[in-house]
């Protein structure tokens, strides 16, 4: 009559009401797991593959995440080179208007000194700006910069700095401003033996390729390396371009009285060419070269700002690879918080019943017992 309720050394309902009630806890539990930590996958064992491929998109991320920050870096290293460069363009801009103001013919020779002299402290300022543009305690002007800007090995943009002082202004032209100001050049009266030498090293101002005039004492212009004439010593195999580069000492045939001139641009036993005696001539010829300058220099200017554009789209583009892996791995691995509460619920209703279940097949044995009273 009471069939498996009067067998009570097995209670079957009470132990597959237990055994509901781990299952319907356990559930719960993960549930809980979930909405404390908002992700769907918190270990392996909840999804082997969906697990590993949340973790490959994390690592994506976080890589890009970084890539975008160096791009950001980068994008302030050329503002400071393109901020350096815009004062120099300010100064080669001044420097032209002296010099327009000096090649005027109104100007008398000593206010024509003081705006060399004006001309000359432009120039050392811009010389300051070129070793005072750093990064991170680094000269930038000069130098050329690899910037990660991807999360991938050679993922990367590389970014050269154009030498930008007053003896070279860019690559591309080279243009020496400081030969605005003409060329010297020095005389000097040489009496020597048969096969005497004339060192014009030790005057301090000789560089090879300058121009070295020899005269007799006719006032004849004599031929280097010709007979009866002198030769200027060479040293072979000095480069792979130029295999004889001029030493400056001159060796002579004949004894005799010889002139000697030199002329050269550049500085003299290291001081700075004149600038005070700028004259007419030397201004109207200096106009061309400042433009020259100019040139050079907004070539530069562009380059950094070329370089400046192209980070400004490999940031829109990370940004954009960002958010999109970003949503991806979301999908996997974030816990859809609607979908859990409304497991919640029915779980918590299991749970109820079951814990009644469980009640009432424990009640069973207590009903068996009375009929022995």
């Amino acid at each position: 009559m009471f069939g498996d309720l009067t067998r009570v050394g097995a209670n079957f309902h009470a132990m597959e009401a237990w055994s509901n009630l781990k299952k319907v806890n356990g559930g719960i539990g993960q549930i809980q797991s979930r909405l404390s930590t908002g992700k769907r996958i918190n270990s392996a064992e909840d999804d082997t593959s969906g697990y590993a491929l949340s973790k490959h998109l994390e690592s994506r991320t976080r890589g890009l995440s970084q890539a975008l920050n160096n791009v950001g870096t980068a994008k302030n290293v050329l503002n400071i080179a393109e901020g350096g460069y815009q004062s120099q363009m300010s100064i080669l801009q001044n420097v032209k208007e002296k010099l327009t103001q000096a090649a005027d013919g109104s100007w008398s020779d000593e206010q024509r000194y003081a705006i060399g002299d004006q001309i000359e402290s432009l120039l050392k300022e811009f010389d300051d700006i070129s070793s005072d543009t750093k990064f991170n305690d680094s000269t930038m002007f000069g130098s050329t910069t690899t910037f990660q800007v991807g999360e991938k090995n050679g993922d990367t943009l590389a970014v050269s700095f154009d030498t930008s002082n007053r003896s070279a202004v860019g690559e591309t032209l080279g243009v020496n401003l400081d030969s605005i100001v003409g060329t010297v050049t020095d005389e000097y009266s040489v009496s020597v033996e048969a096969d005497g030498t004339f060192d014009l090293n030790d005057l301090g101002n000789y560089t090879s390729g300058d121009t070295v005039v020899v005269k007799d004492s006719t006032g004849a212009v004599l031929t280097d390396g010709a007979a009866d004439s002198y030769a200027m010593g060479t040293t072979a195999g000095a480069t792979a371009n130029d295999p004889d580069v001029e030493t400056g000492v001159l060796t002579f045939d004949v004894a005799g009285t010889y002139t000697v001139s030199h002329t050269y641009g550049g500085s003299v036993a290291g001081e700075a060419l004149n600038w005070g005696a700028l004259t007419q001539a030397e201004a109207q010829a200096g106009i061309s070269k400042v433009d020259d300058a100019i040139k050079s220099l907004s070539k530069s200017i562009q380059s950094v700002g070329d370089s400046n554009a192209r980070l400004s789209s490999k940031e829109e583009s990370l940004s954009l690879a960002i958010s999109n892996t970003e949503a991806t791995r979301s999908r996997i691995e974030d816990a859809d918080f609607a979908k859990e509460q409304m497991n919640m619920m029915k779980l918590q209703i299991l749970q109820q019943t079951t814990v009644s279940s469980f009640s009432q097949a424990n009640s069973a044995p207590q009903m068996v017992l009375g009929l022995f009273r």
